[in-house]
């Protein structure tokens, strides 16, 4: 195998799960901004690949136009139309970043076709949630078009991270779990799917959110009608909180700090703690702007880092076993 080339394959492959991050972050500035129809159709802007800064450059019956449609709120904020602009900008770069990871991995093709055709998957998977996010913005944003795209954005990283790690597993494999405890693994993957859950539920708190800002102007009244879904979501991070704490305490009696694992786990908590202190902020600060985004942007960075020490976790076990069985 070209070593360059298969150098060139995982640095792309990085860059396309920090790209999908940062696409998530601003899905986030989105939605906190209410710029969600910014641009009240797509794949163009009010019409215009290139929209416009200023309501002058509208007809001026746009209103009507855009209503016989099926667009509803469209009225022209040129903050709002650039931030969903910029938001969909940033999908089509990681387009072109999946189109360029498909095509390193080629390098693949002779030593593990998987690696090739997981990253064309991936390609095509980025095709859909493309079509996906059309969907939402000709729903006029339906909540729960909101959150499907939400987590097949989740269903992305996870894929992208599994095919960066299986070209990785031969390294992977290397790595020494044997002294974790046996269902040091089960609690992780129960980890991963509360993630996903808490995920969930956070949209569709936002989702409320959403519901109330349009009954209240002050973010600080906000709070007292909060549904029953936010108390739930609210309780249920302590049980993540707890359920993570219990990982990086087997971890951290298990590997020594210069080792990845290590490294891994210490990234994990470091991320809980501060997805439930931007959850608490959000909670008595009356639900800063600022802090929507970051809040959605690490919950998603949380459930990426546990998939990621669940496929190192798998490689070594397979090793394990591999080697178990040809010494018999």
């Amino acid at each position: 195998m070209n070593y360059q080339a298969a150098l060139r394959f995982r640095r792309i492959g990085i860059l396309t799960i920090f790209a999908v991050y940062i696409v998530i972050l601003m899905g986030g500035v989105v939605r906190a901004s209410g710029a969600g129809m910014g641009c009240p159709d797509w794949p163009t802007c009010f019409g215009s690949w290139i929209p416009p800064t200023e309501e002058s450059q509208l007809p001026a019956n746009y209103h009507e136009i855009y209503a016989e449609r099926g667009y509803q709120n469209t009225q022209f904020n040129p903050v709002k139309t650039w931030t969903e602009y910029v938001n969909r900008l940033v999908g089509v770069t990681i387009g072109f970043l999946i189109l360029l990871t498909a095509w390193s991995s080629r390098v693949y093709l002779k030593t593990d076709k998987n690696v090739f055709y997981l990253s064309l998957g991936n390609f095509f998977l980025v095709g859909f949630q493309g079509w996906l996010g059309s969907t939402v913005v000709a729903s006029n944003l339906k909540p729960v078009m909101i959150t499907l795209h939400m987590l097949l954005a989740l269903v992305l990283v996870a894929l992208l991270i599994y095919t960066i790690a299986r070209s990785q597993r031969d390294f992977l494999g290397q790595l020494d779990t044997q002294a974790l405890p046996a269902r040091f693994k089960s609690v992780l993957i129960a980890a991963m799917i509360m993630t996903l859950l808490q995920v969930a539920m956070g949209t569709q708190v936002r989702e409320a959110v959403d519901f109330i800002a349009r009954e209240h102007i002050e973010r600080q009244y906000w709070r007292d009608d909060f549904p029953v879904i936010f108390y739930i979501h609210r309780s249920f991070s302590s049980l993540i909180l707890f359920t993570n704490l219990w990982l990086m305490w087997k971890i951290y009696h298990t590997f020594n700090k210069h080792q990845l694992l290590f490294r891994t786990g210490v990234a994990l908590t470091t991320l809980v703690i501060t997805a439930i202190l931007a959850g608490v902020s959000l909670d008595r600060l009356g639900v800063p702007a600022i802090v929507q985004p970051i809040h959605l942007v690490v919950a998603s960075l949380i459930f990426g880092v546990q998939f990621f020490l669940y496929s190192c976790l798998n490689y070594s076990e397979k090793n394990r076993i591999s080697k178990q069985t040809a010494s018999v």
